[in-house]
């Protein structure tokens, strides 16, 4: 009774409670949709606004917490979370049921917290690192993310200690519709990423660098998305530059100005949702989700280094950011205060940044950043020789041309001659007769090639196409391809039955979202 209690009384609240089966943050998949076969997957994702449909909790960036957990599942099943193992035992009402226990000591928000059931198995793949997966996958695995320690190695150096302890990594199935997620302890993964050459590795250096900025520093709300994510992707960047060398940071970059450059062609340079910082009063924020905060984020913060005296000296300001708001929760506001105190030597140049355009202007950035295009050279000029060919030029391409380009530089060609007109069906034919794209295994080259060959109207390519977005569901992939499939019309209605036979084994957000893009809804 509320009578009973006093100010400043702690209490303990019980609340006992069902979730629906139709929760937006799970998605529950049947046995055949497993590597295995044999049993049913269960997992989360909670980013933005889903833990609310799992947990009775304050669903906002804003609010931190610790959690503890008890997950009860069939024994032949294991059961993983967003925080330490805390140990397992034998389910008291229920034999053939076993009881996992976990612990997060570090308070996080909402959106963070996460859950996993299934056939797993794990390898050991660094000191404080193990990748998870069923067992079908989980030695390819081990392979594809054996640099994960050297890289939370490398980001340490540069960011300041790694404070949750374990960094595990899990594989999902395949209906996963991020590359990444960021959940404290055991970042969760896309199996797209397991190309057999390491070659898509990134995106494990952003989720490792999330541990800093986004997990420890976290956006207030998702207005200010562009914090967690703009940041995080200098950080990964920086991380590769040091593994791989500069000129591959530069590279990195340069394709993720042209990323932007798509997310803008695609909402069109007018919408607000363009916006650094855009207003999401009464948007769902999964319908406001693109590049733009990664990327705008990411070109200003890169911008900001070459003002300010470089890589070493924008660094300093990154980590001292860091460690003043660990374990809170900032808007933009926050930030830029700090930046101005941080450099208050420097407070004229930073005057002379046009703010307004940056953060609350739709479109592209209003300045462009420097680029060392050493990598992106070789991809220009291979595009180039493509768009410009004539019928009578195609006889003249050779394999040895790909051959000399890495998989970074392979998807950076495909990218360029996607922001060209689209090429003859002649062009295509041709491309695959030399460089047998088909038979690429890489998921970021498939994924390019494919739409070349939909936007060139090569029929060939259709099935390959409704292939790839039935096979996995990285919304990344998925979406383009299915509004690519619905805008050439030989597809059109192929494209629109595909999606209604195959929605019932998509995850929820990814099959509201691709049934908004086929006008669907």
């Amino acid at each position: 009774r509320s009578s009973d209690l006093t100010r400043g009384q702690d209490v303990i609240v019980e609340i006992s409670y069902d979730t629906s089966p139709k929760a937006s943050a799970l998605q529950w998949l049947a046995p055949e949709l497993t590597a295995g076969k044999k049993h049913p997957y269960l997992f989360s994702q909670c980013q933005a606004i889903h833990c609310r449909t799992i947990v009775p909790c304050q669903d906002t960036p804003a609010v931190k917490q610790t959690y503890y957990a008890q997950v009860s599942v069939p024994k032949e099943l294991v059961a993983l979370m967003s925080a330490i193992d805390d140990g397992a035992k034998p389910d008291p009402e229920d034999a053939s049921r076993k009881i996992y226990c976990f612990r997060q000591n570090i308070p996080i928000p909402s959106y963070l917290i996460a859950l996993v059931v299934g056939a797993l198995e794990k390898r050991e793949i660094g000191p404080r690192t193990v990748v998870w997966s069923e067992k079908e996958l989980v030695d390819a695995a081990a392979h594809e993310f054996a640099e994960t320690e050297a890289m939370l190695k490398v980001t340490e150096d540069l960011a300041g200690q790694y404070v949750w302890g374990r960094y595990d990594l899990l594989v999902l199935p395949p209906s996963f519709p991020y590359g990444g997620m960021e959940n404290p302890c055991l970042t969760f993964v896309t199996p797209t990423l397991l190309a057999g050459d390491r070659s898509l590795s990134n995106v494990i250096a952003h989720e490792i660098s999330h541990s800093w900025t986004g997990n420890l520093v976290t956006n207030k709300t998702w207005d200010h998305f562009w914090l967690n994510e703009g940041h995080t992707v200098y950080l990964e960047r920086r991380v590769g530059g040091r593994l791989f060398g500069e000129p591959f940071r530069h590279f990195q970059a340069l394709g993720g100005w042209k990323e932007l450059q798509n997310s803008i062609d695609t909402f069109g340079a007018s919408n607000p949702l363009t916006n650094l910082i855009p207003n999401l009063k009464g948007v769902d924020p999964d319908a406001a989700y693109s590049s733009v905060p990664y990327e705008k984020g990411f070109a200003l913060l890169f911008y900001l280094e070459q003002l300010l005296g470089g890589p070493d000296v924008f660094m300093g300001f990154l980590k001292a950011y860091i460690q003043r708001f660990a374990y809170k929760s900032v808007v933009t506001d926050d930030w830029k205060t700090f930046l101005y105190t941080y450099f208050h030597d420097k407070t004229d140049i930073l005057d002379k940044v046009d703010w307004k355009a940056w953060m609350h202007t739709p479109g592209m950035p209003p300045i462009k950043p420097d680029y060392d295009t050493t990598l992106a050279t070789a991809c220009v000029k291979l595009s180039q020789k493509w768009s410009k060919a004539k019928e009578c030029d195609l006889p003249k391409f050779c394999t040895a041309e790909i051959e000399e380009l890495s998989s970074q530089q392979r998807i950076e060609f495909l990218a360029l001659l996607l922001i060209e007109a689209p090429l003859p069906v002649t062009h295509v034919k041709r491309m695959q007769e030399v460089y047998n794209f088909n038979a690429v295994k890489n998921s970021e080259i498939r994924f390019r090639w494919l739409r070349l060959c939909i936007k060139a109207k090569w029929e060939e390519a259709i099935p390959l196409a409704l292939k790839m977005v039935t096979e996995q569901g990285r919304m990344k992939f998925t979406r383009p391809l299915f509004k690519d499939l619905y805008n050439f019309e030989k597809s059109r209605d192929k494209a629109v039955s595909t999606y209604r036979e195959h929605r019932q084994f998509m995850h929820p957000v990814t099959a509201m979202l691709v049934g908004k893009d086929l006008k669907l809804d």
